[in-house]
């Protein structure tokens, strides 16, 4: 394992959701106690199913030259819908988002964010990264999928990217195949074999591994624990803090908690949430 590297100085926030009221007094905590940072960096899923999609939106974008956010599974659901290839669901909260007068300019910021991440050690990512693949690998296929979405064709791929096969990469793949596998790891990985293959029935906390796997970062032979994965997503999973890996989705939305952590010292801040979104709803 490579030696570590200084932290960035840069706060790392979990899956927001559209719960800006609880973002706000989470800034103001971690300001009172010293704790503001050069970079804020969020790990996805900005938007949906809080209350205010639209202003957390806003708010990343105002602040944009001092954030970093790779894009999470909400987020591309709100390109896609805004795109028209994929219908709202009953909890979604993006209408006001769709409806606003700068939603253009919001929707072609959002959808050239990358998928992932890296400074000094320290690698983003909104789900997971299977066993096979380096830091490199990830920052290099992540990239063939902002390509893809920052590009003229974004939309026809948007049509085309959703699905669970295949449930296993290989490098050989091309063109949509290799896309969505891509992103599936990226945004929506939690468990997998130790070959890689996914598994993405399975919702609960780690402990509900189904036979033959086990969440992404367990696999001892993965392939980036030489770097500090930071990532959101799995609100079951919760906080989970070890030298080489971070967990930041506490479920803010499901009236859990909304964490940070600074990177450079672990500092841990956090803000109770209420419920925005009730269990089964989602």
């Amino acid at each position: 394992m490579k030696s570590p590297r200084a932290a960035p100085r840069a706060i790392a926030i979990g899956d927001l959701q559209g719960c800006f009221d609880c973002f706000e007094s989470l800034l103001a905590k971690i300001a009172a106690t010293g704790g503001e940072a050069a970079q804020i960096w969020f790990c996805g899923d900005l938007v949906n199913r809080g209350p205010q999609s639209l202003a957390t939106l806003r708010w990343a974008y105002r602040h944009r030259d001092r954030v970093v956010t790779v894009l999470g599974n909400h987020d591309l659901h709100l390109l896609a819908t805004y795109c028209g290839v994929r219908k709202p669901s009953r909890a979604d909260t993006l209408n006001e988002i769709l409806q606003a007068d700068d939603c253009d300019e919001l929707i072609n910021w959002l959808r050239c964010r990358p998928l992932a991440h890296r400074q000094d050690n320290h690698l983003l990512v909104h789900a997971g990264v299977v066993p096979q693949w380096s830091a490199d690998q990830v920052l290099e296929l992540a990239a063939e999928v902002q390509a893809v979405l920052s590009g003229a064709q974004w939309r026809e791929f948007l049509a085309q990217m959703y699905g669970d096969e295949p449930l296993q990469w290989r490098p050989a793949l091309r063109g949509v195949k290799r896309l969505r596998v891509i992103v599936n790891i990226l945004t929506r990985l939690r468990f997998c074999r130790a070959d890689g293959t996914m598994e993405f029935a399975t919702k609960e906390g780690a402990g509900a591994a189904p036979a033959g796997f086990a969440p992404w970062f367990d696999h001892p032979e993965r392939a980036t624990r030489d770097h500090t994965v930071v990532f959101g997503h799995w609100s079951t999973l919760g906080l989970l803090v070890r030298p080489n890996l971070i967990a930041l989705d506490t479920g803010c939305v499901w009236g859990g908690a909304l964490s940070a952590i600074r990177l450079e010292d672990r500092a841990l801040f956090q803000v109770s949430c209420p419920q925005a979104l009730a269990p089964g709803s989602g």
